[in-house]
């Protein structure tokens, strides 16, 4: 992503960068765990964590499918299962994908630590796996995400951004993700990095599930604490919270500047319609395009060093061959060249009936 003005630079990396090095010097991580190398013929196994969240079906599954398919010259297959935000279910997807004997594992986990022996079982039956999104523990070959620190930080910023004067006048509310998505712990030490000392934080939630019911159930909890007047803003780790939340807000007749993370349609309309101030943009095709690269490098037995730039440690391994992509801070006045510019969404998608006046004041045609 080339745009100055908003885009992040990938180096202020969320997760520990071990120096480049060898093959053998981190571990030969980027060989397959298969000695005979395949062809285009490969069985591609891709593990979502849930479908709560629009990216997973939307953008990442077809995205990740259709390069597997240009890298194999259409000869390979993508075999898949979500697990609907439930470790245990998962896990036994992993079993079924080893029994199918899939040659590679792209796996975004629901629990990063549960997932662990998945991967050593993967492993031990000569299956790489690709992390996807999330930093899972265990041997994983590969791994590709954004840099979840610079996440927090760039909601941080914009909301100190929207607040202005009034970011010490009264309280926020941070709704952070799940504890079980090492992701959300990031996102939420990026945005104390940039919030703490600068507004008075209220009341703070780890969201269970990452749900908005949860997060609109919290919210309505702030709200009743802390009273309807003293709110001055919101942090949302995502949007699908942040709908959740700007729900008991309305109810509340409080209207606050609320960040998101995702760029889902349902947010973009929402900050086009003046109720949720920002989101993150993270272009899924790069992250989805580096996963399936790793993957199908993996399965033909090839090195990932013409893949993966950088290295990354995880609670269990280190050095792991990976690519961070940058993000972007979307706001009303860079739909246009974002969502819209690289054909994530198009006008006809965002500008229903409902918001085309606002659209149209946007320019927005």
């Amino acid at each position: 992503m080339r745009r100055a003005a908003f885009a992040v630079a990938a180096g202020a990396m969320a997760v520990s960068l071990a120096a480049c090095g060898s093959a053998k010097e981190s571990g030969d991580k980027s060989d397959s765990s298969s000695s005979a190398k395949k062809g285009d013929a490969i069985k591609v196994g891709l593990l979502l964590p849930e479908n709560q969240t629009a990216r997973y079906e939307k953008f990442d599954r077809p995205l990740i499918e259709k390069k597997v398919k240009e890298l194999t010259n259409g000869k390979g297959t993508l075999q898949y299962a979500n697990a609907k935000q439930d470790a245990t279910t998962q896990a036994q997807q992993v079993e079924t994908m080893i029994t199918d004997k899939v040659d590679v594992l792209i796996v975004d986990a629901v629990d990063s630590a549960a997932i662990k022996n998945s991967v050593q079982k993967a492993k031990d039956a000569g299956i790489p796996v690709v992390a996807y999104d999330r930093l899972a523990q265990g041997p994983i070959s590969g791994y590709t995400s954004f840099d979840n620190t610079t996440v927090g930080k760039t909601q941080g910023e914009a909301l100190l951004a929207a607040l202005g004067s009034k970011a010490k006048s009264g309280k926020i509310v941070m709704m952070n993700g799940s504890s079980t998505d090492p992701n959300a712990a990031q996102f939420k030490a990026g945005a104390h990095s940039v919030l703490d000392g600068k507004v008075n934080i209220g009341k703070e939630y780890d969201t269970k599930d990452w749900k908005p019911e949860n997060a609109n159930a919290n919210m309505e909890g702030a709200i009743s604490a802390l009273g309807k007047k003293n709110v001055v803003g919101v942090y949302s780790a995502n949007d699908g919270m942040a709908g959740g939340i700007i729900t008991a807000l309305k109810a509340a007749g409080i209207s606050v500047p609320v960040t998101g993370q995702d760029a889902e349609l349902a947010g973009v309309q929402r900050i086009i319609a003046g109720e949720q101030f920002m989101s993150v943009y993270k272009p899924y095709a790069p992250e989805a395009d580096a996963a399936a690269e790793m993957a199908v490098a993996l399965a033909q037995g090839k090195s990932l060093d013409t893949v993966a730039k950088d290295k990354v440690d995880s609670p269990t391994d280190k050095a792991i061959p990976s690519v961070i992509v940058a993000v972007v801070s979307l706001t009303k006045d860079n739909i246009k060249d974002t969502v819209l510019k690289d054909g994530v969404y198009t006008v006809t998608d965002i500008c229903t009936s409902a918001y085309k006046a606002k659209c149209d004041a946007l320019g927005i045609k």
